[in-house]
């Protein structure tokens, strides 16, 4: 059980620094528009020698970063929650912690995956019809890669969960 819950931790925090950082950083896409590379993110766009923020309010990058916060926070408190249960299993009878913190990481799996599906859509949707020559760059791949991490967080959670929860008639 308790290996279970130390690989979801392990995966969770990991997949938690890849949201922050993929949510924070300003590589989502590049593309290549008048004889140099631009490149943007949830927050700002650069051209070379300098970033901007983004003034207008596209409701696909809003969609997207309000997702990307929303799967921080409930892996945040997923990992807060983890670290409690794993320390101490059996104090808290009523609520099963381990339960719900796989709960938590398979909400902040969904979360993201929304965020990353609305984001993929809308771009390959918008900058495939006016820019050939542009692509999804190391930031967006992050955020990917968390949907797998959180996603096994859930399940080591799950998994732990079912190894011993009570069992039989006089269980509960």
């Amino acid at each position: 059980m308790y290996s279970f819950m130390g690989g979801g931790l392990f995966s969770a925090g990991v997949g938690n620094i890849l949201l922050v950082i993929s949510t924070a950083t300003d590589y989502w896409m590049q593309y290549h528009k008048s004889g140099s590379y631009m490149h943007h993110g949830l927050w700002r766009y650069c051209v070379p020698e300098k970033c901007m923020t983004h003034t207008d309010s596209i409701a696909y990058w809003d969609a997207t970063w309000a997702f990307m916060i929303l799967s921080i926070l409930a892996c945040f408190f997923g990992i807060i929650i983890g670290v409690i249960a794993f320390i101490n299993y059996s104090s808290f009878n009523g609520f099963d912690k381990t339960f719900a913190v796989g709960i938590l990481y398979f909400i902040s799996c969904f979360f993201v995956l929304l965020a990353m599906a609305v984001y993929t859509g809308m771009t390959v949707n918008y900058y495939g019809k006016r820019y050939g020559n542009w692509r999804f760059s190391w930031s967006y791949i992050m955020g990917w890669v968390s949907v797998v991490l959180t996603f096994f967080s859930g399940i080591f959670y799950m998994c732990a969960y079912r190894m011993y929860e009570p069992r039989g008639p006089m269980s509960r």
